[in-house]
């Protein structure tokens, strides 16, 4: 863990339904407790979010059904047990009911200097570089996560779960 340096993440979907469609409901049922479980995880520093309290009602593109989140972490290994180690886990299983597959990459992390909340473009940005050059230190996955600025280390598979691997 690096004190100087926090992990950002993003990651974007197209629903199969527009909100209020009762295909994508159970989702939108289960935000609050998730986002209130983030919150409430170690090492969460911060969260995108609209006057809702979350991040679904921010239209970046003009696809009303395509959404994003983004979240700031103390680092990798928070975020990995945040997604893949708490009750966020059986919500993200289901993910193939709620959203249509995504051409190319889907989640980036990247690292970002403690006290700093990057903005939408920054995430979308990342996605971009990572769907295009693969990998790096610049936009990574939990498959190749690369240390943060100033360690030299090699890039590290956190092995996630297969099914979820942060690319279509």
């Amino acid at each position: 863990m690096s004190e100087e340096w926090h992990v950002a993440q993003i990651n974007v979907g197209r629903l199969v339904a527009p909100r209020g469609d009762e295909r994508v409901q159970p989702f939108f049922d289960a935000l609050d407790r998730i986002n209130a479980l983030a919150d409430a995880s170690p090492g969460f520093v911060w969260r995108l979010q609209d006057e809702g309290g979350n991040a679904t009602g921010i239209q970046v593109t003009p696809d009303p059904r395509f959404i994003l989140n983004m979240s700031v972490w103390v680092d990798a290994e928070a975020l990995f047990d945040f997604v893949y180690r708490s009750a966020h886990t059986p919500v993200m299983a289901r993910r193939r009911e709620y959203f249509d597959r995504f051409e190319g990459a889907y989640q980036a992390l990247w690292w970002i200097p403690a006290g700093t909340v990057p903005t939408v473009n920054d995430g979308l940005s990342r996605l971009w570089y990572l769907d295009r050059y693969g990998p790096s230190p610049h936009a990574f996955t939990f498959k190749s996560r690369h240390p943060a600025p100033g360690l030299q280390m090699p890039p590290v598979d956190m092995q996630p779960d297969p099914w979820c691997l942060g690319s279509a």
